[in-house]
Parts: C-alpha cells; structure tokens; sequence
C-alpha cells in the first residue's frame, strides 16, 4: 500500500515487553520504527538494580517468567543469540504449610501429583490435558476474542479456566491440592471467587509442567536488553529519555503504538477520540496494587522445608481459605494481617545476582489500590513463619509502596502492576468492548499495553496483537512471521 513519506511508518510509546514485541513485529516486516521510552533505559517491568548494597542486584518488578518462556512470539526470535540465558530451578515454585508440609510445582505432573496424596488422580485429570493440548492453544488462549484454531480442544480448556478458583478447588480434598490452587490462582490479583481466576491457575501450572519457571541470568533485565538488541539488530531506532505526554512531540509517522495504560492514553491522545471511546477509555477499572519488598541477605531463606528452599518462587499463604480471605479483603479495601506473599528467590540459581556467600530476595502482597500502608514488617512475618530466623538474615532492604511503583512506571496505576483488574469484565473486552481491543477511534494511533488482550505478564502478546492489527489496516499486510 503506498503512503505518503514520513519520518518514520510506525513510533512506539513505552519500551515495556508489550512495546518491545510491537516494534520487533513492525520491523520485521520491513517498516521503520522508533521506539521510545521515558526512563534513561528500556523495559518498563523489565529491569534490575542495585536497590539495597553494592553487588546485590533486585529486579524492580516481574523476577520470575514462565510466560516468557511460554511466549509463542518470543519462541520466534533468537533472544539467546543477543545474551538471554534462562536458569531453571529444580523446584518451579512451592506452597509451605503451617505443620511444615509443603505442595510443589515440579516439571513432571505425575511427580506433582503423586504428593498429592488423595488428589493425584484429580490433579492428572485437571492439568494432563491442559499440559498435552498448550502447544496448540497458546496462540488463542494468549490473544483477543476470536474464534480459536482448535475450537474443541479451547472448550476443554475453557470450561475449568472460566470457573472461579473456589469451584474448581472443590475437585480436590487435600490442603495440598488445594492450597497449590490458591497460590497459583492468586496471581490473579483478585478475589478467588471471581470468575475466570482458574485459568491463570491452569497456565501457570501448565507452563511449570512444559518448560518450567525460570530467572533470567543477570536479572529480569536481560530480557528486555535481548528484545532491544534484536530489535537494532534489524533496524530498529530506540531513543530513552524522551516521556511523551502530548502528540505534538512526535515525529511523524502513520502509526503509533501506545505501552501505556488508558489513563496516560487519555492523557496525550484524548482530544483525538471520539466521545465514545473516550467514556469507554475513562470507565476502565485498575485493579489492585502491591507492596513490594527487597532484601539483601546473609544466607539462603531457612525455609523448614527442603523442597521450599529449592523453589525459584514460594507462594506464602498456608491454606486455600487463608488465601481466599486474604485476597477478598484486600478487594473490599481493607489489608490483611496474614497476606498472601509472592516471594523468588533468585539468586539461589543465580550467583550473579548477589556477592560470593550472599543471597538476594523478591516479594510482594497485594493491597488496595492506591494504599499508603507500610507492609514490611507484616511480609517479614509472613516469611518468618515458614522460615523460623529469617529476620536474622536480612542484610539490607529496600521497599516499594504502590504511590513508588506508579512513579517508577506510570503505566503501574496505584500499584497496579496488571495495567488493570484481569476479571471477567475486562478479560477479553480490555480496554474497551471494540471489534479489535487495540485500535482506538483515532486512525493511526493503537495501544498495546498489558491494557489488551491477554493482559499482564512478560509474553509481548498485546504488543504483537497490537502490531499485527496496525499492519492489516493501514499497510494491509498480513505479518511474515506465523506463530506456532
């Protein structure tokens, strides 16, 4: 299709993994592209300092990344030919109890299973065909609403993920079974009796099973400078530092591309939309923020437990009911005394995370959005009482509350590091309800934020759905890149 000259055919706003993918696919498919970002580096989400002492290296916020791995757009591009190395830990993640049991993620099912218990044949059932079936889903289950490839095997894997996480614990009766449920379905970031919070709980555990949770050598960091290297390797132009807040700072172009939330959309663009789009962008929902805690220690975590000291990520929570209690409080407004806490521990696997003998850890829990309370010492406690002597360990620390996290990435809403609540309004319908959630009224400008369809996580999908629509509609061309 031919155009009119500009500087370039597409800009993208915001250098988070969703606008990474979104450049890369435009490139790819022989368009110039500059990317830009408001920080002095790339990566939004995707980015490692040292926050506590020298040599201590944190990642800022996403640690851990089964869905990058999971990605069926960045299994297309030579990321370990630009520095990528992922480490697996033995253990994916674990789930400690107060008596000092544990469940745990492994990569087998039938090893997951079989310390179940009573639930081993329940959980085979549950996640076997959804292990077997996600090489041929992944592209559906990880974009908009539209009719699958596979639309019988979709259904069988729909008919559990649409259900609330407190339905679908109702196939177990262990507090293992269970309380793995939870911690998975947690992620989620809302009530568990919502609809729709098993399937986070379902891919989760699926991608422990098929390649694993992995930490990225170095820090998340990597990640993003793996993107951005291909990326100039194909041409793409990057320039940091340059926060966009109107649309008259651009250079021209036939398209740009927004990695940023409705909020900071309306903000630069909304003069542009019509009235419509613009009461639909304004009625978006965030959902709620994280407290977030880092620590440089002296020691590994003396978790009680062996399989939880070899776990890349420990979902502290005891009990399914617990959990659930925890994370429907914390959606009334209200903080919990005994939260549901997130925690990695990388450098377990990875020794270039902290100095020779000394360790780093990650956590965070969920609290209303917006919320101003300090929540160290109750996460302290949270740990501590899985890991008797943790409090000993702690070398240094460092916080983020969620009015921190916002100003560290205003696309993090009051904390809100999903770029928006993730529950059946606005699963498939996020931002708005549109034949395509990633084209604005205005012609020429998209968003492809955590914002769209598949929503929060390092997998770049939004941003390659996002890419992918701007492609058919303004240079009518289908991408040469097909995913598996």
């Amino acid at each position: 299709m031919k155009l009119e000259k500009r500087d370039y055919d597409a800009i993208i706003v915001g250098s988070g993994p969703n606008g990474l993918a979104a450049a890369i696919l435009l490139q790819q498919n022989g368009l110039s592209v500059l990317l830009l970002e408001g920080k002095k580096e790339i990566g939004g989400g995707l980015r490692t300092a040292e926050l506590t002492l020298p040599g201590f290296k944190h990642d800022i916020c996403s640690a851990i990344h089964p869905l990058a791995v999971a990605s069926p757009f960045f299994e297309t591009l030579p990321l370990s030919q630009h520095g990528l190395e992922y480490l697996f830990p033995e253990t994916a993640a674990a789930h400690p109890f107060d008596d000092g049991t544990a469940a745990v993620l492994f990569k087998s099912v039938t090893e997951t299973a079989r310390l179940l218990g009573k639930d081993e044949q329940a959980y085979l059932d549950l996640m076997q065909p959804v292990v077997k079936n996600w090489p041929l889903i992944a592209a559906d289950v990880l974009g908009p609403l539209h009719y699958p490839k596979h639309p019988l095997l979709m259904a069988q894997f729909g008919l559990p993920a649409i259900t609330p996480s407190t339905w679908l614990a109702k196939k177990f009766k262990t507090k293992e079974a269970k309380g793995l449920l939870a911690g998975m379905a947690a992620h989620s970031i809302q009530p568990l009796s919502n609809v729709a919070t098993s399937a986070i709980a379902l891919v989760l555990m699926a991608q422990g099973h098929l390649k694993g949770w992995p930490v990225p050598k170095g820090g998340s960091e990597q990640i993003a400078k793996a993107l951005a290297s291909y990326f100039a390797s194909i041409g793409g132009k990057i320039k940091t530092g340059f926060y966009v807040e109107s649309l008259n700072q651009l250079p021209s172009s036939h398209a740009v591309l927004f990695d940023i939330t409705p909020k900071q959309l309306l903000k630069i663009a909304g003069h542009k939309f019509s009235p419509l789009y613009k009461w639909q962008l304004e009625r978006y929902r965030y959902g709620a923020g994280v407290f977030k805690v880092d620590w440089a220690l002296d020691t590994p975590i003396p978790f009680k437990t062996e399989a939880v000291k070899r776990a890349g990520t420990v979902h502290i929570g005891n009990t399914f009911a617990e959990i659930a209690l925890g994370e429907e409080l914390i959606w009334k407004g209200r903080h919990s005394d005994k939260p549901y806490v997130l925690l990695a521990q990388q450098s377990i696997f990875d020794a270039s995370r902290a100095p020779a003998g000394k360790h780093t850890a990650w956590a965070y829990c969920h609290v209303p959005n917006g919320s101003n309370e300090d929540m160290t010492d109750i996460i302290e406690r949270q740990v501590e009482r899985f890991a008797p002597g943790f409090r000993d360990t702690i070398l240094a620390k460092h916080t983020f509350n969620t009015a921190q996290l916002e100003e560290y990435n205003p696309n993090y809403i009051g904390g809100d590091i999903n770029g928006g609540v993730i529950d059946i309004g606005q699963l498939f319908t996020r931002p708005v309800l549109r034949a395509s959630p990633y084209k604005t009224s205005a012609k020429g400008l998209y968003i492809c934020s955590s914002s769209t369809p598949p929503g929060g996580g390092v997998h770049g999908m939004c941003g390659y759905h996002a890419a992918k629509r701007a492609l058919k509609d303004i240079w009518g061309i289908s991408p040469t890149q097909t995913l598996p």
